[in-house]
């Protein structure tokens, strides 16, 4: 081959590659967050889950969160719950709750937290790509 077809080539090819990075950037800046911060008392949705959260207390070496939560029956749901620290996601530890119901009811969460530095604090719930997010302490 001939430099001058292998330069065509090239910058035919860097072309490609640039217009397919300009759809890229249009696909991505046009979505929205799906991630809603909400305070406590105030019922959000993710999916076809309604979630509340009714109170939390922040101990030593846990943290427990109480939340109203129903719409479907979903016995692995409260999977969906995490709790979000300085270096650390935390899956609920215990809950009186055996998992999500049509009904409305409340389930006190708990979240072994020793270990975890700081005192900055998020409940997450995520569900059919949606994300409910609660701050319960804020860090210094």
């Amino acid at each position: 081959m001939r430099t001058r077809t292998l330069l065509l080539l090239a910058i035919a090819c860097g072309l490609v590659i640039l217009l397919a990075g300009g759809i890229q950037l249009l696909r991505v800046g046009g979505q929205q967050q799906s991630a809603k911060l909400l305070v406590t008392g105030e019922p959000g949705e993710a999916g076809d889950v309604t979630v509340e959260l009714v109170s939390s207390s922040i101990g030593d070496t846990s943290l427990v969160a109480v939340v109203r939560v129903g719409g479907i029956d979903d016995p692995d749901g409260l999977d969906g719950f995490t709790l979000v620290g300085p270096g650390k996601v935390l899956p609920v530890t215990t809950s009186d709750c055996s998992g999500i119901t049509v009904d409305q009811v409340s389930c006190a969460l708990t979240f072994a937290t020793d270990g975890m530095q700081g005192t900055s604090r998020q409940l997450i719930f995520h569900r059919a790509d949606q994300q409910l997010r609660w701050v319960l302490a804020q860090g210094e």
